[in-house]
């Protein structure tokens, strides 16, 4: 049908631009916070772009969500402001008949949102814990930067190196500070190298000063020396904490089904049923009156969108917290969205209002 096919292009058209203008922004606010974490030490600087693109693409179902749903509301709008809709009604077509093409249109997009949410998600959340971790468990010795005072892993050293080669191997004018066993050690040396020995890594002072410092008791010892070997821990290689409930795949939400598990199990089911309701909803908001402006309605539609996607995010900790079960959750927010809106379009469908409900009342009575 000729009015399906313009239907989808102008959909195609105002979807893309959505979709591009959305993507940019939510790029570039992720590259300032990922910025940020490389500044604290929390990411690698080499890999700000995969985070970056990882984080991201776990962002992608809302994104998509709301680009479809503002080209629902924003071709509708406009074939109501231009009259367009005067001709589909005229030819005996309701509403409802839009649903068909729409979700013709819709459906790809749809699928997508719903393979995003339950397996691209958690395994984009799963690679950027992953690359933190692996940068967080680095050497001590790796961490060392010259000019900087630098932490060790397990934060009972502090290491400070004035200038280094251009191996890495070596460095002079090095600072360490330790506290142990109810000891403050600070070591000092003119020059430092490092020494490997089976998997242990030392590194080999010279020409410097130590002083310890008993904790409790403040009693001063202080040395000299031509050459001191002092350990470094390597990576951390223990066992690693459990991932995060986001980092999950979804197999394993359903397999243990803790109030964790469930409530991230809920936001991302809620995902695609959200972006199924939101499609419904575009047809019953998109109704303008020509002389009116479109407006009115593209900020209302804005408005549900926040409100519908700010419960998923409170339906999630709700479930975490036990206040409210998953099943009853999800049937009284999507499916009451859903009942909602179809008794709405079937109200704009068949025109009813409160002075039609009263005269039929009335008759009735009589």
């Amino acid at each position: 049908m000729l009015f399906h096919s313009s239907l989808r292009k102008e959909l195609a058209r105002s979807f893309g631009a959505t979709l591009v203008v959305l993507v940019t922004i939510v790029m570039t606010m992720t590259l300032i916070r990922t910025l940020g974490q490389a500044n604290r030490g929390s990411v690698n600087p080499q890999e700000i772009l995969m985070v970056m693109g990882y984080t991201v693409l776990g962002y992608l179902p809302p994104i998509l969500t709301l680009c479809l749903f503002i080209a629902i509301v924003g071709t509708l709008s406009r074939m109501y402001g231009d009259s367009e809709m005067v001709i589909w009604f005229s030819a005996g077509r309701g509403l409802s008949a839009l649903v068909r093409p729409l979700l013709g249109f819709a459906w790809p997009i749809l699928a997508a949102v719903a393979v995003l949410a339950l397996l691209i998600w958690p395994w984009a959340n799963q690679q950027t814990q992953e690359l933190k971790d692996r940068y967080g468990s680095r050497g001590d010795l790796e961490r060392v930067a010259p000019g900087q005072f630098q932490e060790s892993a397990s934060g009972t050293r502090v290491f400070f190196l004035d200038k280094d080669t251009p191996d890495n191997k070596s460095g002079k004018n090095i600072f360490i500070s330790t506290v142990e066993k109810g000891k403050q050690t600070v070591t000092s040396a003119r020059t430092g190298r490092v020494v490997t020995e089976g998997e242990r890594q030392f590194l080999l002072l010279g020409d410097g000063q130590r002083l310890e410092t008993t904790v409790e008791g403040g009693q001063l010892k202080i040395s000299e020396f031509q050459e001191l070997g002092n350990q470094v821990g390597g990576p951390q290689l223990g066992p690693q904490d459990s991932l995060p409930t986001k980092a999950r795949s979804t197999a394993l939400l359903l397999v243990d089904r803790s109030r964790g598990n469930l409530g991230e199990l809920a936001w991302r089911i809620g995902l695609a049923l959200a972006a199924f309701n939101f499609v419904v909803i575009a047809i019953t908001v998109s109704s303008v009156n020509p002389r009116a402006g479109r407006s009115g309605n593209l900020v209302f539609a804005l408005f549900a969108f926040i409100v519908y996607y700010n419960l998923l995010n409170l339906g999630q900790g709700w479930i975490g917290s036990g206040r409210v079960s998953f099943t009853a959750f999800m049937l009284v927010l999507h499916g009451g969205v859903f009942l909602l809106s179809a008794l709405w379009l079937g109200k704009q469908h068949n025109n009813w209002g409160w002075g039609r409900i009263r005269r039929t009342s009335a008759g009735a009575g009589a």
